[in-house]
């Protein structure tokens, strides 16, 4: 009985992944003939900060073709991971309980967004000041020539970076609704998140002041609205627990008023002695 289950299991996620790779391989197929325009677009940041004579080249054979591929590749990811978590969820979902899925739901969707907008935030703030910063300080006739591939990484590491520190709300928000840690707790240690943002920041960026500024300073900002969040949904789950137990304690009353009621309606009545009855005596 067990292995036929576990044999259910294994076929329903081997489904599961040939549908998400179908949805990604049709993704890619009209990403790949905007692979060159696609990779223009990711690299505009940095074109835009180039100095006079700069330029982006390819130092590998392959690279032209392989890197807008890549990006290719990575369009079709975003595009269809909203088809990819659904298929996720359709494999995980039979096993939850409601309150797990009432918890699910929200999450997912809350961090892709998050995780998406950390992205945007490092394409459209972070990477432009980060390339202007590095461009300005290159020596008087030295010409600025990036590699693409190197140039794909690097944004790659960036995006990650971003992405993840923006996911810093729903880790917390998660931490305080399982009982790892507390809103007090986590107020207290305040300081010490700060100092870590920025050796974080310090170590996922490279090495100039402005991105690691970018980084740390929206990590504590994040960090505090997890705190609010999550102490907003304690309140509100602490508020909706007291509604319920008051209304089973009215409930229960009601229960017992209406028994004692039916208790008193079907008593028998103890017959008192008439006149009659007592001239027959």
């Amino acid at each position: 009985m067990i292995e036929g289950s576990l044999l259910a299991h294994l076929l329903e996620l081997r489904t599961r992944l040939i549908r998400i790779v179908t949805g990604l391989m049709i993704g890619f197929i009209p990403c790949a003939f905007y692979a060159r325009e696609l990779y223009t677009i990711l690299a505009q940041p940095l074109l835009e900060k180039l100095p006079q004579g700069g330029q982006m080249i390819a130092t590998d054979v392959a690279t032209p073709f392989f890197v807008p591929m890549k990006v290719a590749m990575m369009l079709a990811f975003v595009i269809t991971l909203p088809y990819t978590l659904y298929q996720a969820w359709a494999f995980v979902a039979p096993g939850l309980y409601s309150h797990e899925k009432k918890l699910a739901l929200p999450l997912v969707i809350g961090s892709s967004l998050l995780f998406f907008s950390g992205m945007l935030f490092a394409y459209f703030a972070a990477l432009p000041l980060v390339f202007e910063f590095i461009t300005y300080f290159a020596p008087e006739g030295v010409a600025v020539m990036t590699d693409i591939n190197k140039y794909l990484s690097f944004v790659l590491s960036m995006f990650m970076a971003f992405g993840v520190t923006f996911e810093v709300p729903v880790i917390v928000m998660v931490l305080v609704r399982t009982g790892m840690i507390t809103i007090e707790k986590l107020r207290e240690i305040r300081p010490y998140v700060i100092v870590g943002a920025f050796v974080i920041a310090a170590i996922v960026t490279p090495p100039d002041v402005i991105s690691q500024f970018m980084l740390a300073v929206p990590l504590c900002l994040l960090y505090e609205v997890g705190i609010i969040i999550a102490n907003a949904t304690l309140k509100k789950a602490a508020k909706k627990s007291e509604k319920n137990e008051s209304q089973k304690s009215a409930e229960s009353a009601d229960s017992n008023e209406s028994a004692n009621t039916s208790e008193t309606s079907t008593a028998t009545p103890i017959p008192t002695p008439t006149e009659n009855d007592e001239n027959k005596k």
